[in-house]
């Protein structure tokens, strides 16, 4: 074996491969794994020119993957008005104010990931609290599911929203006493916003997705799967990949308004290269439980005059799906409420049906509620669940939203793995922290229907060896074996070895991608 250009001794090295579970060390040349062993067999291809790290027992596990992140918009939020911890109406005034003070230079006001279950009134804002604040400026504050949205006076004038305003997939909400617009709007209808806000110019764009980067790697995270919305946003992260300025690896999750784009260009899933590459169609089927969008088969047990809403009939749905599928690409379907999920199975039905294809690897994003039924109808089709281990602990009311019965499958993590689902984790990010340990803590240390916890090698797949195989990299990546990329995160300690609630206070020590150490987080002990 030729010399390799970095050699990582002294760890603990959790190869998720049953062939060789743990080893002491690792050599990596010209990106790929190219040996994996005790300290004695990699120093034997130690050269001068081999660049030595001394893990001092520290843990090196497969590189981290998320399988579900808004990346520019996660870029976007370290500049607008994060209300995440806001406690009450008088607290999002107060820091909407001083924001805005802060932010004079600003046409817009933009925040958001309020959540109304902290709030003491346990109630949403109206334009009328956000006109208390700011009245001279547009101000647009999304819910922390990025799923209901409100606006003040002035951003409702601006987007031209009256009480006659009809939204298809999406709902204005109005006053009960004057039957004008309150400024809450849901779903589809906060696009009507965003058509009158500016578009972010392409240098603010750059900076948006270099952020984000930063802050992945430095989570541990290797690849990421990254919901993008427009052209521009493709554009921007094929430039920088191609200027090598992305740290990690990018499967992109492209929205389903580029679908006839795609197809017109015969871009299929996998097109690009090893950094950036094409992923899936991305399709919203439903809404969010957190904003009783998400379409449930019954009403909302704390609401009981709704069950959510479907953004999609079945039949355009299935024409959809059919054009994706038909033309190989991947898709992934965002699908919270049980009446969505079924309403997505028959699409992929239809379409596997109607043209077979064994290796789709079709994707349900969240597939947050659900029953044994919906269950079994997922593994007949081979469908992959993305979920997202951290609403367990965010979505602290969801047993309020669905009652103790429905409650029981509401992220059924263990069911889904032990009935043979390939399960993928991801956080939503900026709806949740890109941090997935966090994720990995949430799913094993889970708090209410402990049954359905996981145990760390199962969580920890999830976010590596499981990831791969969604993205159909499983050749590649997701365990630390010879001639595998080098990608791998390193953390301050043994998962396997502390005790549940210790998993989150593990720190990220370094992150490798494709051999290089793209972020270190402490000082190691090298020689050049």
């Amino acid at each position: 074996m030729f010399e390799p250009s970095l050699a990582i001794l002294n760890a603990n090295v959790v190869t998720l491969n049953p062939k060789q579970p743990r080893a002491e060390a690792v050599a990596i040349h010209d990106g790929k794994i190219v040996a994996v062993g005790s300290n004695r067999e990699i120093r034997k291809h130690v050269g001068r020119k081999t660049r030595i790290v001394n893990a001092k027992d520290k843990t090196i596990v497969p590189g981290l993957v998320d399988c579900h992140v808004h990346m520019t918009g996660f870029g976007h939020s370290s500049q607008s008005l994060d209300l995440r911890n806001a406690k009450s109406m008088t607290e999002m005034q107060k820091r909407l104010r001083e924001f805005a003070e802060r932010n004079r230079g600003r046409n817009w006001i933009l925040g958001g990931k309020w959540d109304q279950e902290r709030f003491s009134e346990k109630c949403y804002p109206t334009r009328w609290d956000l006109d208390a604040a700011v009245r001279d400026k547009p101000v647009f504050l999304t819910r922390v599911c990025g799923h209901l949205g409100v606006v003040n006076s002035a951003a409702l004038k601006l987007a031209g929203i009256t009480k006659q305003t009809a939204v298809h997939g999406g709902e204005v909400d109005l006053d009960e006493a004057t039957g004008e617009p309150n400024g809450i709007l849901r779903e589809n209808a906060m696009d009507l916003v965003w058509k009158v806000k500016p578009k972010p110019m392409r240098e603010e764009l750059e900076e948006a997705c270099v952020a984000a980067c930063k802050e992945a790697v430095e989570a541990g995270l290797t690849c990421v799967h990254w919901m993008v919305t427009s052209a521009d946003e493709i554009n921007t992260i094929c430039k920088l990949g191609a200027e090598g300025k992305l740290p990690l690896r990018v499967c992109l999750g492209i929205s389903v308004d580029l679908l006839d784009e795609l197809v017109r260009l015969g871009l299929p899933t996998g097109f690009g290269n090893d950094m950036v590459k094409i992923g899936f169609v991305k399709i919203l089927a439903d809404g969010s439980l957190g904003a009783r969008t998400a379409a449930l088969e019954e009403p909302y047990s704390d609401k009981p005059e709704t069950a959510g809403m479907m953004l999609y009939t079945q039949k355009k749905l299935n024409r959809l799906v059919l054009k994706a599928h038909k033309a190989g690409l991947q898709l992934a379907i965002h699908a919270i409420g049980d009446r969505a999920v079924d309403v997505v199975l028959k699409s992929y039905e239809k379409a596997l049906k109607e043209h077979p294809r064994k290796n789709h690897r079709h994707r349900i994003e969240h597939c947050s509620v659900l029953n044994p039924r919906l269950i079994k109808r997922m593994k007949r089709s081979n469908i992959i669940a993305s979920v997202q281990p951290h609403f367990v602990v965010s979505g602290f009311w969801a047993a309020d939203r669905v009652g103790k019965t429905r409650a029981r499958w509401v992220y059924p993590f263990k069911t889904l793995i032990r009935e043979g689902l390939v399960v993928v984790s991801g956080s939503d990010c900026p709806v949740e922290p890109i941090d997935p340990l966090l994720g990995i803590w949430a799913a094993v240390a889970r708090k209410g229907f402990a049954e359905e916890g996981l145990t760390v090698e199962e969580a920890l797949k999830t976010y590596t060896s499981n990831a791969a195989y969604a993205s159909f990299d499983e050749y590649k990546r997701g365990t630390i074996e010879v001639g595998k990329y080098a990608d791998m995160t390193v953390l301050s300690d043994d998962l396997y070895c502390v005790p549940p609630d210790g998993i989150r206070k593990i720190d990220v020590e370094m992150t490798i991608v494709d051999g290089k150490v793209v972020y270190a987080g402490k000082p190691f002990r090298q020689r050049p």
